[in-house]
């Protein structure tokens, strides 16, 4: 998911800093909340795994230009629930600047559109699950259809992001309208794949039950809330 260069204008594109200004606010409180229930450290070693992994998803996976943008595997609910909402969100962030910083510099100007197309889905994504997952459930027990819910949840937010914006910057035309479906056709196949990327990797910690307790993973990975 990456919005394209000109989709939206210049004179349009200030709405994206507010966006992205409250969804990075929201990001430092829940930096804080981390820091106080399992420390700093913890914190920035899970924040670096996200960044490099987040950067790995955007360079090295598949992506391929649709419509109005880019089909990405994100993987934000596999990031969320391993690493926490907080570590995930600034993975997120980081993993997304260093490749416009660093191999994608035309994608700077649309920074605060795509980060806050990334982010604000994930704070949906974590409402949802704590409305799905009984507290006394630890992450690795999770089944399909939670999974499911989870993934669903955040790649249908990044859609209606994408559609936003799409429509803000060149309005309800035909064209577009048409650009914009088929984006959004396409990113939602990724919802096929991603629980089960998900339950694979929740399998794989379920049988490492060793890493329990690790301040390098979310600790409701093995724990209940």
């Amino acid at each position: 998911m990456h919005i394209e260069p000109g989709l939206v204008s210049e004179a349009k594109i200030g709405l994206s800093y507010a966006t992205a200004a409250g969804a990075g606010v929201y990001a430092l409180k829940l930096a804080a909340d981390a820091i106080r229930a399992q420390g700093f450290a913890s914190l920035a070693g899970r924040s670096v795994a996200t960044t490099a992994l987040v950067f790995s998803f955007f360079e090295v996976l598949p992506h391929y230009p649709v419509g109005v943008s880019e089909v990405h595997l994100i993987l934000g609910s596999t990031l969320f629930l391993v690493f926490g909402l907080a570590p995930a969100a600034i993975g997120l962030a980081l993993g997304l600047l260093i490749q416009g910083l660093f191999f994608a510099p035309f994608d700077l100007p649309q920074y605060g559109m795509n980060v806050t197309t990334l982010l604000v889905p994930l704070f949906a994504l974590t409402a949802v699950a704590r409305r799905i997952i009984a507290p006394d459930t630890p992450y690795v027990a999770l089944r399909y259809r939670q999974a499911l819910a989870l993934s669903t949840t955040y790649q249908a937010g990044i859609v209606l992001w994408v559609a936003f914006w799409a429509f803000y910057g060149h309005g309800f035309s035909a064209e577009n309208t048409a650009a914009i479906a088929s984006f959004g056709g396409a990113y939602m196949l990724v919802i096929v794949i991603e629980p089960l990327v998900d339950l694979a990797v929740l399998a794989v910690a379920k049988a490492l039950n060793g890493l329990r307790g690790t301040p390098l993973l979310e600790r409701r990975l093995y724990e209940a809330a």
